[in-house]
């Protein structure tokens, strides 16, 4: 028996380094695994946090819309027109150049110019979309004249995107707020003529 006992060392020393690479390899694939899933946690939590930075710089908090934009988010949701329920972005055609005479809603080659700028950015859009094209006077005339020259200069504008960027008529809506809504003092011209304006409120 004597004699064996090299050779049944010999194994068992076989077998306990086997064990102990096998040991090893587990060890080295389970740390490997480890590392792989811990990158694609990292992966992961990147796009998440990616997606919600992207979420934040497009959406538009509540609380910062104007309260003629508010009102359209508003209706358009019991409108359910709606899919996602937020303003893309709002755009008062005052400050640019779709500005009013006195008693006048024809627009300008200026006002028509700065149309097309918006209506290919509107085509520009992924998403359905919808638009609500406010109309505003100064306070010069009555409250039922100012409603009524709101509605047309709203008009207008509806006309000229639909007949010249063929935007759908049925992803588009006019309203007018009159002289309900100034945004400058109607005590001077320039303040005047800064409330003859049209907003735009596109929603998706």
């Amino acid at each position: 028996m004597k004699k064996f006992t090299p050779v049944f060392s010999a194994l068992a020393l076989v077998i306990f380094l086997g064990a102990c690479a096998t040991n090893r390899s587990v060890e080295e694939k389970i740390a490997a695994a480890s590392a792989q899933s811990n990158q694609k946690i990292e992966s992961v939590a990147s796009q998440v946090e990616t997606l919600q930075e992207k979420q934040q710089q497009t959406d538009v908090r509540l609380d910062q819309l104007s309260q003629s934009a508010q009102e359209a988010l508003k209706r358009a949701q019991e409108a359910g027109v709606l899919a996602k329920g937020k303003v893309v972005f709002e755009q008062t055609f005052s400050e640019d150049r779709v500005k009013f005479k006195l008693d006048k809603y024809d627009l300008s080659n200026d006002a028509k110019a700065a149309l097309d700028e918006f209506g290919t950015r509107v085509k520009g859009l992924t998403d359905q979309y919808f638009i609500e094209i406010q109309g505003h006077t100064d306070d010069t005339g009555g409250e039922a004249y100012n409603e009524e020259l709101g509605q047309r200069r709203a008009d207008s504008v509806r006309r000229y995107l639909s007949r010249e960027h063929k935007l759908p008529l049925n992803r588009m809506s006019t309203i007018s707020y009159g002289d309900t809504l100034p945004v400058e003092s109607n005590k001077t011209k320039a303040g005047r003529s800064a409330n003859r304006r049209v907003v735009l409120v596109v929603l998706e």
